[in-house]
């Protein structure tokens, strides 16, 4: 029996994915544009944020290359058969199947899609996603042809976002809150930080669920950290009880569609003593004067120096761990990052309309001294044409989340 390399399966309906079909058109286009100014015949991308933006479809790899190859007049995704058709419903354009019965049919359906008498003179790739390993395969089927990165490209065309992105956002921070809520209530001393994040998380998958009925659920997630395991912003959740007079960190993340939108917020059960309060309110206040001062027309830069200042002033410069806030769309703590749009000292980027980025000041100061442990607050901010919007709505500091029990 002859087994096929590649193959097409149309199994089911198309699914209703996040954004309407002219949304999907709309980047396609933008993407072309930046194909015609670059002088490009083709661009393959591999990444799972820049697929699921421009398709939809968000991959599962589980070690096998997934792509999407773009020309000026075709658009495929590119999946293994271990998948079936379900990529092909979750795509907006055409699907092709690769099989693994030999090495390298991957490789084969990106010739199929564009055909062997014209290949591609100038091709895109991600370089900051793609392996060594494919990159060398791919230059050697299109051995007569150029390469170029598309990266930086695409990465700041997703900066700026749709309406349509900004209302799955917008839904994102409300469901972000309600985790919240969720997790607050399930605070209390012996009770564990994996009991208490499994309760954010379910609340929050049900209302995504109950939003998006027509959505695929996936990586919704809490990080719930407690005394010394605050010190990270991204330790994972642990079995640890807690115990009176512990600092938490509160992190809830609720994934649409391969949207990520984020709550984060410090708290102390039953009380705080005068250090931790102390170092408590000093963020706060580097807090509340960041969200003063996120709005179109400053420069990123510019934001973490004063901030840098007034942290320094206060007398907590020394313990602040990382950039002050960060974009968000297609995103996850497994892909994506518009790194072109971070608040940091090295990012020059001016914020302008339609622009979505956090205000996330954090310090860390280490066990053993006084106000041990790690303080942040998180809100998301919308930029409009004159000033931003918070879509950020639960409340911040000692006078709401000093949780009493």
């Amino acid at each position: 029996m002859e087994r096929p390399d590649f193959f097409t399966l149309k199994n089911g309906e198309k699914a209703q994915l996040p954004f309407s079909k002219e949304e999907y058109n709309q980047r396609v286009s933008k993407l072309r544009l930046v194909m015609d100014n670059s002088n490009l015949d083709m661009i393959i991308l591999t990444s799972m944020h820049n697929i699921a933006y421009y398709t939809g479809f968000i991959y599962c790899s589980f070690g096998r290359p997934y792509g999407c190859v773009i020309t000026k007049n075709k658009i495929f995704t590119i999946s293994a058969n271990i998948d079936a058709s379900q990529p092909w419903r979750r795509s907006h354009c055409d699907n092709i199947i690769y099989t693994d019965w030999k090495r390298d049919n991957f490789l084969k359906s990106i010739v199929s899609i564009i055909g062997r008498d014209e290949p591609p003179k100038t091709i895109g790739l991600e370089y900051d996603h793609i392996s060594l390993d494919l990159r060398e395969k791919i230059g050697s089927i299109f051995s007569f042809s150029i390469f170029s990165d598309v990266a930086k490209d695409l990465m700041h065309l997703r900066m700026i976002k749709s309406n349509e992105e900004i209302s799955i956002i917008k839904n994102g921070a409300r469901i972000a809150d309600l985790g919240g809520e969720e997790i607050v209530k399930n605070i209390r001393e012996g009770n564990t930080e994996l009991e208490i994040a499994i309760a954010g998380r379910d609340r929050m998958e049900r209302e995504i669920a109950k939003s998006f009925p027509d959505a695929e659920y996936m990586d919704t997630w809490v990080w719930f950290q407690s005394g010394v395991n605050t010190d990270g912003a991204h330790n994972p959740k642990t079995n640890r009880k807690l115990q009176k007079g512990d600092i938490l960190s509160l992190n809830s993340f609720p994934m649409i569609s391969g949207y990520y939108t984020a709550l984060e917020r410090t708290l102390f059960l039953d009380h705080a003593d005068d250090e931790s309060l102390k170092a408590w309110e000093a963020n706060i206040k580097v807090h509340k004067r960041g969200l003063e001062l996120i709005k179109p027309g400053i420069k990123c830069s510019d934001i973490c120096h004063e901030l840098n200042e007034l942290f320094a002033d206060l007398g907590y410069l020394q313990y602040r761990t990382f950039g002050y806030g960060h974009s968000f769309g297609v995103l996850s703590h497994f892909y994506g990052r518009e790194a072109g749009l971070e608040l940091r000292e090295d990012i020059d980027t001016v914020l302008q309309e339609n622009m979505v980025i956090s205000m996330e000041p954090m310090i860390m100061i280490p066990e053993g001294n006084p106000g041990s442990g790690g303080y942040r607050e998180h809100d998301i901010l919308v930029i409009g044409k004159e000033s931003a919007e918070n879509i950020t709505k639960f409340p911040f500091g000692p006078e709401h989340n000093i949780i009493k029990t």
